[in-house]
């Protein structure tokens, strides 16, 4: 049986395909487009999936999506009403993208791809926790999700036994620990739901002087983990912006513009929210433990994604063993809900896997035949090709000279880590090796840190970690016995200049705290990384590896060996592996910027060109009988047919032609039509959400739970105990 998970129209949409239980193939969208965190129907990836599959969309028996729609657009009108008449702008951009989009769900996957079956519906947080437990090593296990929202959850607590998962206890938007963080990053000049790697990475530079504040005025933090927000500091319920002036006055100081210099107070903030994140996930860990009884735990939703709260939930929290879903965002729905149809649905039973489901988030696309030469020739690239003794001894020499290599081999990651396979990969023991990747060749914020790739088998002698790390999700110190003395005498840097200080042997993967997010590699897991490293270590004595992803800033990870190379000709990498092709950098080879992305849905293909060019035919058409019907004009109506007739002609034989027409008339089209909308949604709101919401408001005041109340001794909501139930699936909401 053949499930086809899809998570969409929101951020990082991905699909994945589920045959009889095995996760054969997933794959994000942005990959195909190129447009970083790309929330349109995914359908490059559902293609990719089913090829690697083998299938056709006809062989696909059901498709599952990551969320209820209709449950959805309820918090969105509840919402509008609790607020209203304020939110206008919130409501006008939410209301259309749910009409245009979510709800259009089974007309797109009939016009895309010819799909006509069943649609199953689960729920976002119910997807979270399926993708965390179902592919996990773990027989059971307690399930913590944490994002920003996705129905109305905006966090759950429960269980998975076996071929169920079961969520016990909720936490209810706004008041949301991930719409939090979104808002420090917002704040901090950063892009929210794409930049808040950054605030980790920005915090250990910062002391946490502004916890006490965030507790005692933003957050209302029981000792269970729950919490409420004071939501007269935020604006996300009115608006796009995330947080109000009340939230600047709190701090003393105005938000940080993009690209400005970083303030040593943006550092403190950055430090005093990821302190805060770390307690309250912490006690969430410790509830669950008490809630459940029992020894493992797993972890999705976009915050699981903050390796430094996870690796102390590892080492302080009270379960013996953690695993974190790899795509713990929104990408990762899809494979919560291709499982969730597989598990609770078909009634299928589950056996934990050892090892675990996920394949080493080796589930992309690979590179097929010629495809590597075919791109090296059309880039213009001298290489050679090598076997792979001679291509692994030549890689390792040029990493030991100090040479940056791009490295793309094999099938490509899923989720937001480059795990090995579309990774840039450097010598961590240089000191200079951290500031000239991320200057010279990602493009980036100096201060962002790099991972290690470890061989498992040497991880205890380099780091203070002792389990599996494969997915980069985990932080953990530098071994003592790796670490550099510090003369007692020579006083610690402040602020950014702690960069300069080398802090262990492998100074470019070492952040300044002394910590390191650790990948390790595992021989039966990924063999061709794991030579990789065994060859770097038998020439160095060193057997770790920097790894980053294979991408500039603000590009997404590279999926073809096209992306390769012209992310090679665009920044200075040394040298280039693609396939079983080496590429050394040419004396001189300038460097080609990268292009702008563009929307997949503006993609001009030849089959929407023709299109196009038809419905203007038709249109002419239809000008030249309203010219003979109302001004009786047979001339000019004659004028507008022979028009519309050449116009189909050239529109079918030379559609390409039509480019420089389509983009203009698209773009006129696609403001006119932005402007009907919003008139048309800013009557509903004036004539229909204002006064429902301000009659509701009148007999029940605090419609959506916003104000804190600290006598209260938990915020929890307990769910209603049920066996899961089939037909529920196929309703929307």
């Amino acid at each position: 049986m053949t499930i086809l998970g899809i998570s969409a129209f929101y951020h990082d949409s991905a699909a994945c395909v589920l045959r009889d239980g095995r996760l054969v193939a997933a794959a994000q969208e942005e990959r195909f487009t190129r447009v970083k965190h790309d929330a349109s129907f995914p359908e490059a990836a559902i293609r990719s999936c089913l090829a690697q599959a083998g299938i056709e969309p006809s062989g696909i028996d059901e498709v599952a999506f990551y969320e209820k729609p209709l449950a959805k657009l309820d918090r969105v009108m509840e919402t509008a009403a609790a607020v209203a008449p304020r939110g206008l702008r919130s409501f006008a951009s939410r209301l259309p993208a749910w009409f245009t989009e979510k709800a259009r769900l089974p007309d797109l996957l009939r016009r895309r791809l010819g799909y006509r079956g069943p649609i199953l519906y689960c729920e976002h947080h119910e997807s979270h926790a399926a993708s965390s437990f179902f592919p996990s090593p773990f027989e059971e296990a307690a399930i913590l999700t944490v994002d920003g929202v996705g129905e109305w959850a905006t966090n759950t607590v429960g269980v998975g036994r076996g071929g169920r998962v079961e969520l016990l206890q909720e936490l209810l938007f706004p008041h949301s620990l991930g719409l939090l963080y979104s808002a420090f990053t917002e704040f901090l000049g950063f892009a929210v739901n794409s930049d808040e790697y950054k605030v980790m990475g920005l915090a250990p530079f910062g002391e946490p002087r502004y916890v006490d504040r965030i507790l005692e005025r933003l957050l209302d933090l029981k000792e269970d983990g729950s919490y409420r927000l004071d939501l007269s500091f935020f604006a996300f319920l009115e608006g796009e912006r995330t947080v109000n002036s009340r939230f600047a006055d709190l701090f003393g100081l105005p938000p940080r513009r993009p690209e400005a210099a970083i303030r040593p107070a943006d550092m403190d903030l950055a430090r005093s929210i990821q302190a805060v994140t770390d307690e309250v996930l912490l006690r969430q860990a410790r509830h669950a433990h008490r809630l459940t009884g029992l020894k493992n735990l797993c972890l999705a939703g976009g915050v699981a994604l903050n390796c430094v709260t996870n690796g102390r939930i590892l080492r302080e929290g009270p379960f013996s063993r953690v695993w974190i879903q790899p795509a713990a965002g929104d990408a990762g729905g899809c494979i919560g809900a291709a499982y969730v149809a597989w598990h609770h649905v078909q009634g299928q039973p589950r056996i934990a896997d050892p090892r675990d489901a996920m394949e080493g988030a080796l589930l992309g696309p690979g590179i097929g035949g010629d495809e590597a030469e075919e791109a090296l020739a059309r880039s213009g690239i001298p290489g050679r090709r090598l076997d792979d003794d001679a291509l692994f001894d030549a890689v390792t020499g040029l990493l030991a000279d100090g040479k940056v290599v791009g490295w793309c081999r094999g099938r490509m990651e899923f989720g937001p880590r480059a795990l090995g396979h579309r990774s840039i990969l450097a010598d961590p023991r240089r000191p200079d090796m951290q500031r000239r990747v991320n200057e010279k060749i990602k493009f980036r914020e100096g201060f962002r840190p790099f991972a290690p790739a470890v061989l498992r088998e040497r991880v205890t002698e380099w780091f203070d970690l002792d389990t599996d790390s494969p997915y980069m999700l985990l932080v953990a110190e530098v071994a003592r016995s790796k670490r550099v003395a510090r003369d007692p005498g020579s006083p610690e840097p402040e602020g950014l200049d702690r960069l300069h200080v080398a802090r262990s042997v492998i100074p470019a993967v070492t952040h300044v705290d002394g910590s390191a997010r650790v990948q390790t590699v595992s021989a039966d897991v990924d063999p061709d990384f794991h030579r990789l490293l065994r060859s770097f270590e038998a020439r160095t004595g060193c057997p770790v590896l920097l790894n980053t992803s294979f991408n500039l800033r603000g590009e997404p990870i590279v999926r073809t060996p096209g992306d390769a190379c012209r992310t090679f000709r665009a920044c200075h990498l040394d040298a280039l592996v693609v396939d079983s092709w080496l590429v050394e950098r040419p004396e001189g080879l300038p460097i080609v910027p990268l292009p702008p992305p563009r929307p997949g849905a503006d993609a001009a293909t030849p089959k929407r060109l023709r299109r196009f060019g038809l419905e203007l035919s038709a249109g002419l058409l239809a000008a030249a009988g309203l010219t003979l019907w109302a001004w009786e004009s047979p001339r000019a109506a004659l004028g507008l047919a022979i028009a519309a007739t050449l116009l189909a002609v050239f529109a079918w034989v030379r559609p390409s032609g039509l480019a420089a027409v389509e983009r203009p008339w698209m773009r006129t089209v696609r403001v006119v039509a932005g402007g009907l909308s919003f008139l048309l949604t800013a009557v509903v709101h004036l004539a229909l959400v204002t006064p429902i919401g301000l009659i509701r408001r009148a007999f029940r005041p605090d419609p959506l739970g916003l104000r804190p109340d600290r006598a209260r001794s938990s915020w929890w909501s307990a769910r209603v105990a049920r066996a899961p139930d089939p037909e529920s699936y196929r309703h929307p909401f």
